[in-house]
This record gives C-alpha cells, structure tokens and sequence, in this order.
C-alpha cells in the first residue's frame, strides 16, 4: 500500500506565503513524476506544477514566478513554496506521485490540504 500525506495549508492573508509538504510512505521502488493540483470551489481540478525525477520542473502560468516545486529523493518528498498569494489560489491543494512497485507505474492522490487566502 501506498499513502501520501500532505500538510502546511492553512489560512493567509493575501501577499503572504505557505509551504506545503507531501511525503510518500509504503511499498514502492521507485519515484517518477511528483506534481501538485489544486481544485477552487466550485471549480475542476488543475495542475498548478510538476517536477521529474530528473528535477525539471514545469509551472502553471497562473502561478508562475510566486510557486516553486522542489523534491526530496531522499525521504520521498515534494514541497510546493507559495509566494504573494492571492485571494484566487485558494483552494484544496493534492499532490500526485507515480510510484513504480514491481515494475508497475500507477499515480497516486493524496487528501488534499485546504489553502484559502483572504483578501
């Protein structure tokens, strides 16, 4: 099994910033792609940014120059930095990992953390 577990969301005021974690725990042998979505109220679900194993990474335009994606290899772990929010990125945020276990790829979700930035 396989479970991701994400944390750091909260409430901000516009112009603020929050860090968000998800960490991947379970049977896997290896990490591909690890990306972080995000679904308004009332809205669908959307990518906001994605990092390859390899470190590229790519950026909604919506968010680009104030969120940033990193990863952690090591303890299995992908962070999203949220800088100059705004009223408009609240939202629950989930991230989505492709794990490989015995040679098969599946993506996983995780909860989801609520981000809501007030005006």
């Amino acid at each position: 099994q396989v479970q991701l577990v994400e944390s750091g969301g909260g409430l901000v005021q516009a112009g603020g910033s929050l860090r968000l974690s998800c960490v991947a725990s379970g049977s896997m042998n290896s990490i591909n792609a690890m990306a972080w979505y995000r679904q308004p109220p009332g809205k669908q679900r959307e990518l906001v940014a994605i990092i390859t194993s390899g470190g590229s990474t790519n950026i909604a335009d919506s968010v680009k120059g104030r969120f940033a994606i990193s990863r952690d290899n090591a303890n299995n772990m992908v962070y999203l930095q949220m800088n100059s929010l705004k009223p408009e990125d609240t939202a629950v945020y989930y991230c989505n990992v492709r794990i490989g276990t015995n040679s098969v790829y599946k993506n996983y979700w995780g909860q989801g953390t609520q981000v809501t930035v007030s005006s």
